[in-house]
C-alpha cells in the first residue's frame, strides 16, 4: 500500500514538471509558443512571457559564469573551488591603484604590502582603520585564508614576491581564536610555513584582508 501511495505521488510530480516545462517552452495549455509570436509581433505586441523569463535567466547565468563576471573565469566572489598555480594565481588591482591583489583561488583581495609588527588589538583595528587603495573595509584574515595565501612549491615567506612586496617571513595574525583561551590568537609562520598560536599582547606582523568574514566573532 505505501509503495503504491508513494508511485502515485512520484508520477503526479512528474506529470507537473512535464506540464511546467511545457508551458515554459511555450505549449500546451493554451500559450502560443514563443515562434508563433514573433511571426505575428505586428499583430500581436504581446510577447511570451516565459520566454522574457528564461532570456533573463540566460544572461545572468552568462554574467556569473563568464563575460561581465570578473574575468574570463567568472564571478570571484568567495569562491574557493579552484587551484591555480602562483603564475596565474593573483592580479593586481587596478580599481585599487595598485596596491591591492585578488587571489583568483578564494576570491580574497589582499593588501599588497603587509603592516609591521603589533600586538593584535592594535592590529584589528589598524585594518578597520586602514584605507587601501582609497577603499575601507579591511580587516584581520582568519586562520584559514591566512593560511590558503601559502604556495608549498614556493620558498619562504610562500608567496610570489613579483605580486606583494614587503612580505616578511615571520608571523602574522589571524582573526581566529584559540578555543578555551581569551588571550590568545591563532598566527600563520610565513618563515617556517606552520601555524601556531601567539599571545595577543605580543607583537606579529599584519596582513589585512577584504571580502566576506568567516569568523562569527571579531
Amino acid at each position: 500500500m505505501m509503495r503504491s501511495k508513494r508511485s502515485k505521488w512520484l508520477s503526479g510530480v512528474g506529470g507537473v514538471a512535464l506540464i511546467g516545462s511545457l508551458a515554459l517552452a511555450g505549449y500546451g495549455g493554451g500559450i502560443t509558443p514563443a515562434e508563433a509570436h514573433d511571426n505575428n509581433k505586428h499583430q500581436n505586441h504581446h510577447l511570451n512571457p516565459f520566454k522574457q523569463i528564461l532570456l533573463k535567466l540566460d544572461e545572468v547565468l552568462l554574467k556569473l559564469n563568464g563575460a561581465g563576471g570578473g574575468g574570463e573565469e567568472g564571478n570571484y566572489t568567495s569562491r574557493w573551488d579552484t587551484n591555480k598555480p602562483s603564475t596565474a594565481r593573483y592580479t593586481v588591482l587596478a580599481e585599487f591603484n595598485g596596491t591591492a591583489v585578488r587571489d583568483n583561488n578564494t576570491g580574497l583581495v589582499w593588501e599588497q604590502t603587509p603592516s609591521m609588527t603589533m600586538d593584535w588589538d592594535i592590529a584589528r583595528f589598524h585594518c578597520l582603520n586602514k584605507p587601501v587603495g582609497g577603499a575601507r573595509g579591511w580587516r584581520l584574515p582568519s586562520v584559514a585564508e591566512l593560511t590558503s595565501l601559502m604556495d608549498p612549491s614556493l620558498g619562504a615567506p610562500y608567496v610570489p614576491m613579483n605580486m606583494f612586496t614587503g612580505v616578511q617571513p615571520g608571523n602574522y595574525w589571524s582573526a581566529t581564536s584559540i578555543a578555551g583561551s581569551s588571550n590568545n590568537k591563532f598566527s600563520v609562520d610565513l618563515g617556517a610555513g606552520t601555524v601556531g598560536s601567539t599571545s595577543k599582547s605580543n607583537s606579529n606582523n599584519v596582513w589585512c584582508v577584504r571580502g566576506s568574514m568567516s569568523e562569527s566573532t571579531y
